[in-house]
């Protein structure tokens, strides 16, 4: 069978993120990536500019925003519309497949929040049993 036709039955077949060949997956990698997972929920706040999400994202470069963006525009996510002005205003926001994303993946962005205390305690603990487990043994 062709790249082709397997890409075609793949897609076919119901969706199973389990399946290695399942679309989802991309799906998933592309809306749960760090730097979307933040412009998607900076974007349920309302339409912004490329320089108002690279200043609301931190640490994110252009190269990093623009080419996430460029994804989560073609996936569907994101609206891009550029203003035929001078100089070029450029704005985004989010479809309805969009927010219904970003709804998705910010709760889970705001459940890690509150429990980083219980991660960095679990984080201490483990190191520290596996730190006297090395040293008991040599």
């Amino acid at each position: 069978m062709s790249v082709r036709n397997e890409t075609v039955a793949a897609q076919l077949r119901a969706p199973d993120v389990n399946a290695a060949d399942c679309p989802s997956r991309l799906v998933l990698e592309h809306v749960t990536s760090r730097w979307a997972v933040l412009l998607l929920a900076t974007l349920l706040d309302g339409t912004h500019r490329f320089s108002e999400l690279r200043r609301t994202v931190g640490g994110v470069s252009e190269k990093m925003l623009a080419q996430t963006l460029q994804t989560l525009e073609r996936d569907g996510f994101v609206h891009r519309e550029a203003h035929p002005v001078i100089p070029p205003r450029v704005e985004y926001s989010l479809t309805p497949l969009g927010e219904e994303a970003a709804r998705q993946v910010w709760a889970l962005a705001r459940w890690a929040e509150s429990r980083v205390p219980e991660v960095l305690a679990a984080r201490e603990v483990h190191d520290r049993e596996k730190d006297s487990a090395a040293k008991a043994r040599g």
